[in-house]
């Protein structure tokens, strides 16, 4: 554990809330994704820089659908340097002067293929597309965004080579353990399609991640809940859970009227949960509630 004296935080600068947060972590009962970096890639400070490697969707271009599921737009969160028309590590060069001009500089950058399907393309392109994004000398690992369905042996196989001498993961859009929801979005696949993609992955050593979506229609805290058990015992290294968003047009006619989407409170269970944080969470969050 790193120790800081009195005059190293004065003459650092440290912020009083870069040492409440620090303190905070350390009562954590989870491992946080920016310690789960700094130990994956040895680095203490680490930055993901998003790249548009041109690839589509199956969901997209016909092969399931071209609508895209009920949440996918991507303009929503790619920032304004990604263009699948540049060059990978021009990208990676203006995400770097990106975060730089608001303040996040970094030891290493992981570049993060996170438009659309990033394993939807044959092999051997893949290969270039990830040796290409790899070889920039800021680039300390590479994250790959992909859905469950466009992963096979041939593909795995390459990533676990590569992941033997770099820091490599796959990021897999999981959304529901539940069926009927994924079916609701138009996802084109099933909950045992993401867990035979994670379990082909992770027995190969590759780290995995999941991204879940919490508040989905048709859904409830107690259902959520049932998920959990299921989401706890597949391999995941990390997960992500997203707050919905669906765009107008997305859902069947009878799920459009805003009723169907609940505002979901929190259940006895997570009240409990809450209950057992430590005294600086609870310090912090009362006076985020104005108490």
């Amino acid at each position: 554990m790193q120790i800081f004296s009195i005059r190293q935080i004065s003459s650092l600068k440290i912020r009083w809330r870069i040492v409440f947060y620090y303190l905070r972590d350390m009562e954590r009962r989870f491992t946080t994704y920016a310690q789960y970096l700094r130990r994956a890639t040895g680095l203490e400070r680490v930055q993901k820089i998003s790249v548009d490697a041109g690839f589509t969707c199956p969901n997209r271009d016909g092969a399931i659908s071209t609508r895209g599921c009920a949440f996918c737009r991507n303009d929503a969160f790619t920032p304004r340097y990604c263009s699948g028309t540049r060059d990978i590590l021009r990208q990676i060069d203006e995400g770097i002067a990106f975060h730089a001009r608001r303040g996040r500089t970094a030891d290493g950058y992981i570049a993060y293929l996170q438009s659309y399907s990033n394993t939807y393309a044959p092999v051997d392109e893949l290969a270039r597309i990830y040796a290409r994004a790899l070889s920039h000398p800021s680039v300390a690992g590479l994250i790959i965004g992909t859905r469950p369905d466009t992963v096979d042996d041939e593909k795995l196989d390459m990533i676990a080579d590569l992941a033997r001498h770099r820091y490599v993961a796959i990021e897999y859009g999981i959304e529901s353990t539940c069926d009927a929801t994924l079916d609701a979005l138009g996802r084109g696949h099933d909950f045992a399609a993401s867990r035979r993609a994670v379990e082909a992955a992770a027995s190969r050593g590759i780290a995995v991640g999941g991204h879940f979506i919490l508040g989905l229609p048709g859904e409830d805290s107690a259902s959520i809940l049932h998920g959990t058990a299921d989401i706890a015992r597949m391999p995941l290294s990390s997960i992500k859970l997203h707050r919905l968003q669906i765009l107008r047009g997305r859902l069947p006619p009878e799920d459009k009227h805003p009723r169907y989407i609940q505002r979901h409170e929190l259940s006895d269970p997570l009240r409990r949960r809450g209950a057992r944080q430590g005294p600086l969470q609870q310090r912090h969050q009362g006076r985020r509630q104005g108490r």
